[in-house]
């Protein structure tokens, strides 16, 4: 009788455990789910970062979204998209934050609904971040002024033109940039903002730099799409000279590598996607990932823009 008892408790016993493999069968093979929220995913520069996101997805067997809003100025288009990206409870978010308080506001919504937040290419002063990935952007203005300035002499006059007015990233390039320049005795004879996308505004005020200051010898400018236009400015009006760009897009590249600019510098996208998703998928296993992870400052020049440009165009192309 009583091995009958055990007989049929063992029977019992096995049939659940069966019965919990095949409930629990659907759930075992789910991928974690991370959303990847870029500023916007118009320019090259964006693209660049989502191929190394998606790549990372790739590589660390995760269930990845890449999404960005048209524009970068469309700060109610990244609040909307991030409430329902909190609707689907992803496991980690990774974001490009538009500078906002009321941006920062449905990120620490994220933080206390538990879903880690690691910021990615631009950092704010917020204490709720798991991580920042990104450029150190006070290093590349200043590494920016110093490629400048060893192509030309003390006293020489430059100009500065910086993107959206007190945006953090342009600012800290801006500092940087100033500190090596004026220490190799380089003088700023102007300093403009324009809309860092808008090609036609860096050309007008380029071309406004060049008649109230002629003897201008060098530029450096916040983005690439900044530096090309006011180099298409300088073109047109005859003259030659060094234009330090910050993104290395192809088009940037492509310019070095015909000879059409010395050398440049460059932030590494494809590396701030790619390293995202592999902090991501650190954090969910309980990992500790660094506060701040920077993905470096490439000098790009004749002697490594035709690798560079290879590496871009198989990326996208």
């Amino acid at each position: 009788m009583l091995k009958t008892s055990l007989l049929a408790l063992l029977m019992t016993f096995v049939f659940s455990a069966i019965l919990l493999g095949f409930i629990s069968k659907p759930f075992a093979g789910k991928q974690p789910r991370v959303v990847v929220v870029l500023k916007e995913l118009n320019t090259q520069y964006w693209e660049i970062v989502k191929a190394g996101a998606e790549e990372g997805f790739r590589d660390f067997g995760i269930d990845g979204e890449v999404v960005g809003t048209s524009y970068e100025s469309e700060e109610d288009a990244q609040i909307h998209m991030l409430k329902n990206i909190l609707k689907e409870r992803p496991d980690v978010l990774v974001v490009s934050p538009v500078e906002s308080p009321a941006v920062m506001s449905i990120l620490e919504e994220f933080a206390e609904n538990k879903i880690p937040v690691l910021l990615i290419d631009t950092d704010i002063p917020w204490e709720s971040k798991t991580s920042y990935i990104g450029t150190d952007n006070f290093d590349l203005g200043k590494k920016a002024g110093a490629l400048l300035a060893s192509q030309l002499q003390p006293g020489d006059e430059v100009a500065l033109i910086t993107g959206n007015v007190n945006s953090p990233i342009s600012d800290e390039r801006i500092k940087g940039a100033k500190l090596s320049l004026e220490a190799a005795g380089i003088e700023i004879a102007a300093e403009k903002a324009s809309l860092p996308n808008e090609p036609s505004p860096v050309r007008k005020a380029m071309t406004s730099i060049l008649k109230h200051h002629p003897h201008i010898k060098g530029v450096f400018a916040t983005t690439d799409i900044m530096a090309l236009s006011a180099l298409e400015a300088i073109e047109r009006q005859g003259h030659k000279m060094p234009v330090i760009g910050a993104d290395g897009i192809i088009k940037m590249v492509k310019s070095i590598e015909q000879g059409t600019l010395t050398d440049t510098v460059a932030q590494n996208p494809y590396d701030m996607g790619y390293v995202s998703v592999e902090a991501a998928s650190k954090v969910m296993k309980g990992k500790e990932v660094e506060k701040n992870i920077d993905t470096g400052v490439d000098i790009i020049t004749k002697d490594n823009a035709k690798l560079k440009l290879a590496f871009l165009e198989k990326l996208l192309w």
